[in-house]
C-alpha cells in the first residue's frame, strides 16, 4: 500500500485517496492493537508465574482478573475482524414490519424500533427516520430507519429475520398472553461506485400524504414517495422530507441498495444456501424470542444465547446476540 500511495498522481483523485488512506490507517490501528494485546498477555502470563513461585495469592488474583478483561477485548477485536464484507463498513438501512394481529403486532414494531434507535446511540451511531407510518390505536404499521456509522451495515446485518414476543397484552382487557411477531429487515446504503442498473419502466411509483411520527408536523402534499420494482415486488419508500424531490432521491438510493442486496445474497447463496435459509424466514421461523410472561428471557434461536433482562435488551443491549450471530455464521 505504501508503494501506492507513493505513486505519481495518487492524490489526483481525492475521494479515491482518502478511502485508501482511511484503510491504512484502519490496518495500522488492528496491527497495533494486536501487538499492545500480545504484549500485555506476555507481562500478565510472567505476573502468575512470578506470582506461583512465590506464593503472592494478592498478585496472582490481579494478574488473573487481568486475563479475564484481556479475554473479553481480544473477542472484542476478533467480533471486529469479522466486519471485512463488501459493504460492511457501510451506513444501512433497517426496516421494520408488524405481523399479523393488528394493533398488539403494530405495537411490538414499535418496541423494536426503540431498540435499535437505543442501541445506535449507545454504539455512538447517528439515525434518521426515513419512513414512519404509525398504526391506528398504538405502534407503527412501518418504518425505516438510516443507522450512519463506521460498520453500521456490519453489526446490523444479522438483525434481519422474524423477533416473536410473548407478553401479556396492555391491549386486552381480560389480561390474557399473547404472541405477536414483526419482521426486521437489514440492507447496506450504496455509494455510485457500485454500479446497479435499474429500468426505469419496471418501477412503479406512488405517492401519498406523509403521516407525521410522534405528532411531528404532518405534510398538507402528497410528499411522500413509494417505488415499487416490478420484476421482484420489492417496495422502498421514503418521507422523511416535505420536498417531494427530496424524497424521490432518497427512495431511489433506498431501491438500489435493495437490489444490490439482494444479488449480493444471490451470489452468497451459490456457496452458502443463504438464500434458501431466507425463503424459509416466515412467521413461524423467527431468529428470536422476546418472552415477558410468564417468566422473562431474550433467546436467540440460531446461537443459543439467552439474556434473563429482557428490558436492558430491549433498552438496546443486543451486543451479545449479534456477536454471536457474526461468530457462528463464520465458524459455519
Amino acid at each position: 500500500m505504501n508503494s501506492r500511495i507513493e505513486e505519481t498522481g495518487f492524490w489526483d483523485d481525492t475521494v479515491a485517496a482518502r478511502e485508501i488512506m482511511q484503510e491504512r490507517q484502519s490496518l495500522e490501528d488492528n496491527v497495533s492493537a494486536c501487538h499492545e494485546l500480545s504484549h500485555q498477555l506476555a507481562d500478565q502470563v510472567s505476573l502468575i508465574e512470578l506470582a506461583e513461585n512465590e506464593g503472592n495469592e494478592e498478585v496472582f488474583d490481579d494478574a488473573l482478573l487481568a486475563l479475564r478483561l484481556l479475554e473479553k477485548e481480544a473477542f472484542s477485536y476478533r467480533i471486529k475482524s469479522l466486519l471485512s464484507g463488501e459493504v460492511d463498513a457501510n451506513d444501512t438501512y433497517l426496516e421494520i414490519h408488524p405481523g399479523a394481529g393488528g394493533t398488539e403486532s403494530q405495537d411490538w414494531a414499535r418496541m423494536l424500533f426503540s431498540m435499535y434507535i437505543r442501541w445506535a446511540e449507545r454504539s455512538g451511531y447517528k439515525t434518521e427516520i426515513i419512513e414512519f407510518n404509525p398504526g391506528e390505536e398504538a405502534g407503527i404499521k412501518s418504518a425505516t430507519l438510516l443507522v450512519k456509522g463506521l460498520n453500521a451495515h456490519g453489526w446490523l446485518r444479522m438483525e434481519s429475520g422474524i423477533h416473536r414476543l410473548v407478553r401479556i397484552s396492555p391491549f386486552d382487557s381480560g389480561a390474557r398472553r399473547h404472541t405477536s411477531f414483526a419482521s426486521v429487515w437489514v440492507y447496506p446504503v450504496v455509494d455510485d461506485s457500485i454500479s446497479i442498473e435499474i429500468n426505469e419502466s419496471d418501477v412503479r411509483t406512488d405517492t401519498y400524504r406523509a403521516s407525521g411520527a410522534g405528532g411531528q408536523h404532518v405534510n398538507k402534499t402528497d410528499s411522500a414517495v413509494r417505488f415499487t420494482h416490478i420484476p421482484t415486488g420489492i417496495v422502498v419508500q421514503c418521507q422523511n422530507q416535505r420536498s417531494q424531490h427530496k424524497n424521490r432521491a432518497t427512495a431511489w438510493s433506498m431501491l438500489r441498495a435493495r437490489l444490490y442486496e439482494r444479488e449480493v445474497e444471490l451470489r452468497e447463496s451459490e456457496a452458502a444456501e443463504i438464500a434458501e435459509s431466507k425463503k424459509d424466514i416466515g412467521w413461524g421461523h423467527q431468529i428470536r424470542s422476546y418472552v415477558l410472561q410468564p417468566y422473562q428471557l431474550v433467546k436467540d434461536l440460531r446461537t443459543g444465547v439467552e439474556s434473563t433482562n429482557p428490558q436492558s435488551v430491549l433498552d438496546g443491549e443486543i451486543d451479545i446476540f449479534i456477536s454471536a450471530a457474526l461468530s457462528s455464521r463464520i465458524r459455519g
